[in-house]
């Protein structure tokens, strides 16, 4: 069982625009410069544009059908918890494994430290508790039993 996948790619999609903003616009209120795209870009040699894009194929596409398909049968609670929860965990494998990769070092210590990190998990929390809810409860898939009444 998973949910809905045209639901969880809408909701995957709706989680990235919101985060998306809150990078832009939130963060540097903050006096945080969060620039997923020239960090992507930058690490991948396909320019600021091409970041953009990998982010948003990344969080519309790919995370999502991991966390319909792999994950969220394993995950406990609503779809609401197993969405956050799964931000959660894009956000440890982001802080652990990208950031260092990226320069920005681990927990973002080069990028603004703790205010940084805790800016991105504010915005992974945000985008899986989205993805989550748009995404929803688990559908039934497949053919129906047959029925077992006789006459």
């Amino acid at each position: 069982m998973h949910p809905h996948i045209g639901k969880t790619l809408i909701g995957g999609f709706v989680g990235t625009l919101v985060m998306t903003v809150m990078m832009y616009v939130t963060a540097p209120m903050m006096g945080l410069n969060m620039d997923i795209a020239a960090m992507l870009g930058g690490m991948l040699g396909i320019g600021w544009a091409g970041g953009m894009l990998m982010h948003f194929v990344n969080g519309t596409v790919i995370f999502p059908l991991i966390y319909a398909f792999a994950l969220y049968s394993r995950l406990p609670g609503s779809s609401i918890a197993r969405g956050t929860a799964w931000g959660v965990i894009l956000w440890l494998i982001a802080q652990v494994m990208v950031m260092p990769m990226a320069g920005a070092g681990l927990f973002s210590a080069a990028m603004g430290g703790m205010m940084a990190a805790g800016g991105s998990l504010v915005g992974h929390v945000i985008y899986g508790a989205l993805l989550g809810v748009i995404a929803g409860e688990a559908v039934a898939t497949g053919v129906a039993a047959p029925s077992s009444s006789h006459a």
